[in-house]
């Protein structure tokens, strides 16, 4: 389970990744481009930080942001 969501998360910010090398390059897009990039790519980072909590609220903590993140990603 564990590597599954990994491996998940992993693919998540590089499928967001290959979206936003498909929208045009334009000033108008680029804050767009670069907001998703950052978020999509933090939810995988987050999730791996969880796995080394150094105790169960830490653990939850960093779940939340991981859960702020895709919520982000998504708007």
């Amino acid at each position: 389970m564990k590597n599954e969501i990994l491996n998940r998360t992993k693919a998540f910010a590089i499928d967001c990744w290959k979206f936003c090398f498909l929208v045009p390059k334009s000033r108008e897009f680029n804050a767009y481009v670069n907001q998703l990039i950052r978020c999509s790519s933090s939810v995988g980072a987050n999730y791996r930080a969880s796995q080394r909590a150094k105790s169960t609220r830490d653990f939850i903590n960093k779940l939340k942001i991981v859960e702020e993140e895709a919520d982000e990603s998504l708007y």
